[in-house]
């Protein structure tokens, strides 16, 4: 399939092609700043301006709700919206620009992998991944503030408010966990480091399960906005349009439904697996310490209590764990069934409350 069917397919018409002074301007101000910003990366600026400079870059027509810029690998170009300001185009250029410099490709120009997304399989496994990573990183660059937004029924901080933002917050989640220093490394160089990581301290099966479901919400975001093409095509309200509205609707609570299972296998996991390698006091204090900072990433939605219950219940075991590393590992603490009776009151004293706030609405 050529370049234009390509095009023609995601419904882009090219406009022009943007001067050579343009491309090098903007080639050269993303060089210069994605060295200031990941100094850690060793950026060789020149190197890097080289190869920005060589991007193709075009102004074109594209459907609404299309991302403003796009890059193409088959011919290393960048697409802009043609209803963007000439200022505002290194904005948009950089996230494309960062998925130039992350593809690998063989000798027939077929394109292997991207960042944290491959495409040795019959479809691309880490799309969704690789597009948070790299907005992530975009974010930083331009100096957007990390912000609370609301999405799909679902309240959460994210460092991109406007694009890929569930995304962006799922990510920022493993990152606190984590440490960002892999994400980074692997989005822009395409290697396994942070797969590594990732499976070395959850697991292979939690690894691919997080993986599909970025894949799946950016999948379901997709379609949104194909069915809200679709409904402005339609003049008047029928039942087509009654259709497409109920389409969305489903589409947006499979977001929210995927987004919570995902979040919810990501702590449990990981703190589930920490917990059982506290073998001193600095450990335990390490351990309450990340699980209490960590409330501030989760996403949280109305009839969302699965992380309090299960930050209750963690408590609750580091109380006994303490006990237990302070009598030199005998077992004098509260037993199990204590645990869960506590637990059990504390659900007891939050459904109350939640009545009482409802009764006063």
């Amino acid at each position: 399939m050529s370049i234009e069917s390509d095009l023609k397919k995601d419904g882009i018409k090219v406009i022009d092609k943007l001067d050579e002074l343009v491309v090098n301007t903007i080639a050269r101000n993303i060089a210069q700043k994605l060295v200031a910003t990941f100094p850690q990366i060793h950026f060789d600026e020149t190197n890097l301006y080289i190869k920005l400079s060589r991007i193709h870059m075009y102004t074109a027509d594209m459907p609404n709700g299309m991302a403003e810029a796009n890059y193409f690998y088959k011919n290393s170009s960048i697409y802009f919206n043609n209803q963007i300001d000439v200022q505002d185009l290194e904005d948009f250029a950089i996230h494309e620009c960062i998925h130039h410099i992350q593809e690998i490709k063989d000798k027939n120009n077929k394109l292997l992998r991207m960042g944290l997304c491959t495409f040795t399989h019959l479809k691309p496994f880490g799309m969704g991944l690789n597009e948070a990573a790299v907005q992530y990183i975009t974010s930083k660059v331009i100096g957007i503030k990390p912000d609370y937004v609301k999405y799909y029924g679902i309240d959460m901080r994210t460092s991109s408010p406007c694009y890929y933002p569930v995304e962006c917050n799922l990510l920022e989640q493993i990152n606190f966990l984590l440490g960002e220093e892999s994400t980074l490394d692997s989005t822009f160089h395409s290697n396994n480091h942070f797969r590594n990581l990732f499976e070395s301290t959850f697991s292979k099966k939690v690894y691919e399960a997080v993986v599909n479901s970025f894949d799946y919400i950016l999948n379901c975001e997709e379609k949104i906005i194909i069915q809200n093409n679709l409904l402005q095509e339609i003049d008047e309200h029928t039942k087509k349009v009654d259709k497409i509205i109920n389409q969305i609707n489903i589409l947006k609570e499979q977001i929210s439904t995927t987004y919570m299972r995902t979040q919810n296998l990501i702590f449990t996991t990981y703190f589930d697996n920490t917990f059982n390698q506290i073998s001193d006091l600095e450990g335990l204090d390490n351990f309450r310490r990340k699980l209490d900072e960590y409330r501030n990433y989760i996403g949280r939605a109305n009839g969302y209590y699965y992380f309090d219950n299960y930050y209750t219940e963690k408590m609750c075991a580091l109380e006994h764990k303490c006990n237990i590393l302070e009598n030199g590992g005998l077992e004098t603490a509260i037993e199990k069934s204590s645990v869960n009776k506590i637990v059990a009151i504390f659900n007891k004293i939050k459904e109350f409350f939640f009545k009482e706030c409802k009764y006063s609405e």
